[in-house]
């Protein structure tokens, strides 16, 4: 559908028809919401893929999902910015992000397990991957960014909705809210001296998700003999002072993390 279709045909003076405008208003809420609904298909596959792990399985790679559709006042801002084309196919082809999902996940493992069972859905069509995790951006920000495509089914047929579906562990998305407000706060004019301390703290966060897949890896491994079944880079992790503590209560808290069974 071509938007130059509603503008006025006369000079910049020519009132807008109440009918182009009525049609104008009834095309952009038909578009805003085929993106809705897209965005609603693949929350709700994310919901039952959450909930079958936590029934089903031993671990539930998925802590959290959110979602949003982007404002119009943002999306007109990004239609100007990007210059695209005054058609409808245009904006949905270079503004892939108008229907947003983001996944949280314990453990780096569980970002690429999520990925994987998510796009190997025989209605879920993968159209694009940027992996910020292996390759973070300039300023330390880490997550897995795909781009799907999921049909919906309107009154007048199927129609295939992009949706941009973002997959990041606690640690990231802590690190991704920061920088976020941060930016909001000085209007993307951030010191260079903060610059070199988010892109620090993104760096710490890298380290501490890497030392948490460790020990999920480890706790994972623990067996009848306990304690005395980790890694002494485990053990160490454990010391308090110059003891070691072995203790039932810091045993179930770290068994509580891998998601397995109660200890016996």
């Amino acid at each position: 559908m071509d938007l130059s279709s509603h503008r006025p045909r006369g000079g910049p003076s020519e009132a807008i028809s109440f009918d182009d405008l009525r049609g104008l208003r009834q095309e952009f809420t038909r578009f805003m919401l085929r993106h809705r609904f897209g965005m609603e298909e693949i929350v709700t596959k994310l919901h039952i893929l959450r909930d079958e792990f936590a029934l089903m399985h031993e671990t539930n790679p998925i802590e959290h999902v959110a979602s949003r559709l982007k404002s119009p006042d943002s999306l007109a801002e990004k239609i100007q910015r990007k210059g695209c084309e005054a058609t409808w196919e245009s904006i949905s082809a270079e503004i892939t992000d108008i229907a947003g999902v983001r996944v949280t996940c314990s453990f780096v493992s569980d970002v690429y397990q999520v990925f994987d069972v998510l796009t190997s859905q025989q209605d879920v069509t993968l159209k694009e991957v940027r992996d910020y995790i292996v390759e973070p951006k300039p300023n330390g920000y880490r997550s897995l960014h795909a781009l799907v495509e999921v049909p919906v089914y309107l009154s007048d047929g199927p129609v295939a909705v992009g949706v941009e579906v973002q997959l990041r562990t606690i640690a990231m998305d802590f690190w991704a809210s920061l920088e976020h407000k941060i930016h909001y706060k000085y209007r993307g004019a951030v010191p260079v001296d903060l610059q070199d301390r988010l892109r620090e703290a993104a760096e710490s966060a890298n380290a501490l998700d890497g030392r948490m897949e460790s020990l999920h890896a480890e706790v994972r491994g623990l067996d009848e003999s306990g304690v005395s079944g980790l890694s002494d880079d485990v053990r160490a992790e454990l010391r308090a002072g110059d003891d070691l503590v072995p203790s039932e209560r810091l045993l179930e808290e770290l068994r509580r993390l891998a998601d397995g069974p109660p200890l016996p």
